[in-house]
This record gives structure tokens, C-alpha cells and sequence, in this order.
């Protein structure tokens, strides 16, 4: 399930983004999606590839990643981000749900840390 008011289109200095094309609530759940999970090895393999940049790590022990459908993993990263992501281990799903209202044309921002707000330089911010 992704609302049909989010849209990809460019974002600056970050490739392609994820907006909506309306004003959306805060707290509504945009997007439900499938996931591909990887093993451990599996994800070792990936790391060395462009996916590195795309995957999530995936378990309760974050050893094992996956691949998000639809459109998690375009979500650009921002550590105070407008929207949260959640992980089902058990049904292999992620939902991404706005944390504040999000304006008409607005960017849509997930934490690569996992938590909204979580200010933990990330992989290509400890550079």
C-alpha cells in the first residue's frame, strides 16, 4: 500500500526523493511494503554492491539486511526527520508514517538511525 499522494521526483544534492503532492496528518500511516530479506552472507555480498546504499539491516540482531519494495528505499535521510519506519520480522513488512504534519510538495525524510530524531552520524555523514 503507498498513498497515491506521494510522488518520486529529484531532490537536491540527494538524487530522487519521495513528496507528497498534498498536505498529509500527522501520524498516517503512506506506505506498507513488502521486504526481501537477505541472510548474513547474502548480506555481505550485497555491501559490495550499489545496494549497499538501498538495503536495511533486518532481524532482531540486525545480522541479516533486506531489500525494501515500493518506494522505502528512496526515503532520503534527515536526523530530524518528518516521517518513521517500522519493521515487522515477523510478516517481512516496513510502514513508513509521518511523525508531524507534512506540507503539499514537501520532502519526505526518514532517519537512517531508525528513530526520528536520532542524531548518530550515519555511514556517510562519519566520513
Amino acid at each position: 500500500m503507498i498513498l497515491p499522494i506521494l510522488v518520486v521526483a529529484p531532490s537536491d544534492k540527494r538524487g530522487r526523493g519521495i513528496f507528497a503532492s498534498e498536505k498529509i496528518p500527522s501520524h498516517t500511516v503512506i506506505e506498507i511494503s513488502p521486504v526481501l530479506v537477505l541472510s548474513e552472507k547474502d548480506r555481505k555480498l550485497v555491501e559490495k554492491t550499489l545496494l549497499f546504499d538501498y538495503i536495511f539491516e533486518w532481524g532482531d540482531k540486525r545480522k541479516k539486511a533486506c531489500i525494501a519494495l515500493g518506494y522505502l528505499s528512496l526515503y532520503n535521510h534527515a536526523y530530524n526527520a518528518n516521517c518513521d519506519y517500522e519493521m515487522d520480522f515477523t510478516t517481512n513488512l516496513m510502514s513508513i508514517k509521518t511523525v508531524r504534519i507534512i506540507k503539499k510538495g514537501e520532502e519526505l525524510f526518514i532517519n537512517y538511525n531508525a528513530v526520528a530524531d536520532d542524531a548518530t552520524p550515519i555511514w556517510f555523514d562519519a566520513k
